[in-house]
Formats: C-alpha cells, sequence, structure tokens
C-alpha cells in the first residue's frame, strides 16, 4: 500500500491526520541528518501495526511531502 504524506517536523505533538486524502504526519524531530525520516517510519509503523523494516519512504526524502509504501 503506498500512502501520499505531508510532513511537519518540529510539532509539538506526533500524530497522523487525514484531510482532503492526504495524510498529514506531525513529529517532533528536527529534519536534520535523516532523524526526521526516522521518526515518520516509526510512527507510520505504530498505526499501522506493522514493523519498521515494512515501512519505506519511496519518494521525497528531503521534501516535506512523501510517498510511503507499506509492505504486507
Amino acid at each position: 500500500m503506498k500512502l501520499e504524506i505531508k510532513v511537519f517536523p518540529k510539532a509539538s505533538r506526533e500524530e497522523i491526520k487525514e484531510k482532503d486524502g492526504l495524510l498529514k504526519v506531525y513529529i517532533k524531530a528536527a529534519p536534520d541528518k535523516g532523524k526526521a525520516n526516522k521518526a515518520v517510519i516509526d510512527l507510520i509503523s505504530r498505526e499501522y501495526k506493522v514493523k519498521k523494516s515494512s515501512v519505506k519512504i519511496v519518494k521525497g526524502f528531503t521534501n516535506r511531502n512523501k510517498v510511503v509504501e507499506i509492505e504486507d
């Protein structure tokens, strides 16, 4: 399953919200040396109850707009 997300780093909370067919991912981590990407993978894996290794960012490594793939 592929998800289009928009990441909001340095947020005061960690949560996922859906609005207009787009997932908004709020994370506390700063976009520094991949910390935000790791936090996104961690949060999505917890939300969808899958292993972290099953979640991969396939597009947008250095962008706030990303495509994430979850393998079953």
